[in-house]
């Protein structure tokens, strides 16, 4: 549903107006109701189209709390999870909560992940590609055999 990168603002109040290509998928299958939520790995946030972050949930709260990790992943993710709506003007109010989490400034990075996108800052998408492009980069092409079936 969701490819490509796009660099986008937010404005001093701080909505984010999501790129048309975006907009429209989250439009037809979820009336524009959408749920963001930090990720537990990287400084960024993960927005979901409702309906698929529906089925994350699902999966989340279908773990055994017994064990201190899962209920620290559900503590995490379904605690952090904001449902937001686009507006008429095809932009969401990221809380003040969440842009803290991810240092969320006046540019943005937003990363199609198939059924989420990923919103970086600017600033740390461009550490972290440098990163992955140079010290994780021998390590992922080494082990290129693990992923048989894609032609990259």
């Amino acid at each position: 549903m969701f490819r490509g990168i796009n660099s986008v603002t937010l404005d001093a109040k701080g909505r984010m107006a999501l790129p048309t290509r975006f907009r429209e998928p989250i439009a037809a299958v979820a009336a524009g109701k959408l749920v963001v939520t930090i990720d537990m790995r990287e400084k960024c946030l993960l927005m979901y189209p409702l309906p698929e972050w529906e089925v994350v949930q699902q999966k989340l709260e279908a773990l055994s709390n017994i064990g201190a990790q899962a209920r620290l992943l559900q503590r995490l993710l379904i605690g952090h999870a904001t449902d937001l709506e686009l507006d008429g003007s095809g932009r969401i109010l990221l809380p003040q909560m969440l842009r803290d989490f991810a240092e969320l400034n006046k540019k943005l990075v937003l990363v199609g992940q198939g059924n989420k996108i990923e919103i970086w800052s600017h600033t740390s998408w461009h550490a972290r590609m440098e990163h992955w492009l140079t010290d994780d980069s021998s390590g992922l092409v080494a082990n290129l055999d693990e992923f048989t079936g894609l032609s990259v």
